[in-house]
């Protein structure tokens, strides 16, 4: 790496405007964090000699420790290595004065990788398809809302040319592209600046909500890091263009939610796509890794839907799945299989919120499908529609089903390290506890004097 590390001092030696950069790893909310540090601090961190607690990766969503984290209280809340993940120099304009990122990730004192850390634990399944011969390439699709930062509540953004507050759902509107479009080029020109390959925007079914893809790459650990550092751009820009950027699954309880879905295929060492077999239906093994996300789906739902908020967006007739299932060009279910060239074929993944942890989310659906292959699962009879009038499995319906499910999950033990899944329980337990505490304005309004 030592090639590269010249070329992120180098460039940043031609930017005298840059004084201070940030090193952060991703924790299990997917929310970075780490340290502002001086540039003369580049070659430090760029040569893995940071160091940071292992507790970092844990911490719950409101920055907490857990209660009672082996972590924290038997090991004194010892430090981590923190290495350089190798992804360039990533600049960015929308702070006060112009900064960079260096992304890490954390290594145990031997330098070996800490499976806590949710890019490792993406890097671990990707490693099983590598000794077989086998890429993922793989594509995601964000959807956000713009919201006005001076509400309390979410309501829709002022729009820049008519003045008028948004308020009616606009899909696939040209106009409300181009209204934003001052907001959308700038989201497009700091990807390009950091090497994030986006590619279309639309307007999607909520007020203010869009829409943009990012190009399918052959490194679903790039593919990962694109959304994160994807979701962390449009938060920065829309705050710069006077917006609030929103990913919650469900920000309105009567209007769409966000998704992130996830299109991947699977090449061989001559680079052909194994889930091809020149037919409509799809190969065999395509069929095998549908089978390993069905049966993982489940013990997965933690990872896709991982907060209080995202169990609202997971209801009938909402373009989101509540059934094990899967079909042919079918919204309706979790696992849609494109139409197109029989050289394109490919898995749709529709399960999971844009509140997700893109690492931990691409881990569990590459795992599933890996598993699904090896073991050479069946996939049962594709479903039309919304499978009315069929028996089938459901998605946990709540928050504290899903996280028993993934705790007692023998499919997801075979897919996550027991070091990630224990914090990962454990997270989300203490915030559930917290939820459980706070009662809202609208239960007292309720039950006050009425009961």
């Amino acid at each position: 790496m030592g090639d590269a590390v010249a070329d992120v001092l180098n460039w940043l030696e031609s930017r005298n405007d840059i004084q201070s950069l940030r090193a952060a790893v991703c924790d299990l909310n997917g929310i970075m964090r780490g340290k502002r540090i001086p540039v003369e601090q580049a070659r430090k961190a760029l040569e893995g000699k940071l160091r940071m607690p292992y507790s970092l990766i844990g911490l719950d969503i409101w920055g907490e420790d857990i209660e009672g984290n082996a972590q924290v209280f038997s090991t004194g809340d010892a430090d981590g290595l923190c290495h350089w993940t190798g992804r360039g120099i990533l600049p960015v304009n929308w702070t006060a004065h112009p900064t960079a990122l260096l992304p890490l990730w954390l290594a145990d004192e031997t330098g070996a990788p800490y499976l806590g850390d949710p890019r490792r634990a993406l890097a671990r399944i990707l490693d099983r398809y590598a000794a077989l011969g086998l890429t993922p390439v793989a594509a995601t699709e964000l959807e956000f809302y713009l919201v006005d930062p001076t509400s309390q509540r979410p309501v829709g953004p002022v729009s820049p040319v008519t003045g008028r507050r948004l308020d009616s759902d606009a899909a696939l509107s040209i106009d409300e592209i181009d209204d934003f479009e001052a907001f959308i080029h700038d989201v497009y020109e700091a990807c390009r600046m950091q090497g994030i390959p986006v590619d279309t925007a639309i307007a999607e079914n909520g007020v203010g909500q869009f829409e943009i893809n990012l190009n399918h790459v052959p490194d679903a650990l790039r593919a990962a890091d694109d959304a994160v550092l994807f979701k962390r751009t449009v938060k920065g820009i829309a705050r710069k263009h006077g917006f609030a950027a929103c990913f919650m699954a469900k920000p309105y309880g009567e209007r769409a939610g966000n998704g992130f879905h996830v299109h991947f295929s699977v090449v061989d060492k001559q680079g052909r796509n194994i889930f091809d077999d020149g037919s409509d239906q799809g190969s065999e093994t395509m069929r095998h890794a549908v089978g390993g996300l069905l049966a993982a789906m489940a013990e997965s739902t933690l990872v896709f839907a991982p907060h209080f908020n995202s169990y609202r967006r997971l209801r009938p007739r909402s373009y989101a799945p509540t059934a094990v299932a899967w079909g042919y060009e079918n919204r309706m279910v979790a696992i849609r299989i494109p139409g197109g060239p029989s050289a394109a074929r490919r898995i749709e993944h529709r399960v999971s919120g844009a509140d997700a942890n893109p690492y931990l989310v691409l881990a569990a659906i590459l795992g599933a499908a890996l598993m699904g292959i090896e073991k050479e699962l069946s996939p049962g009879e594709p479903t039309g529609g919304e499978g009315q009038g069929l028996t089938l499995a459901k998605l946990p319906p709540d928050w504290a089903s899903a996280i028993a499910a993934f705790e007692t999950g023998k499919r997801v033990a075979e897919i996550f390290p027991a070091v990630l899944r224990d914090a990962f329980v454990a997270c989300k337990r203490q915030e559930l506890n917290t939820f459980a505490l706070n009662v809202s304005d609208f239960e007292i309004e309720t039950y006050l004097e009425s009961v």
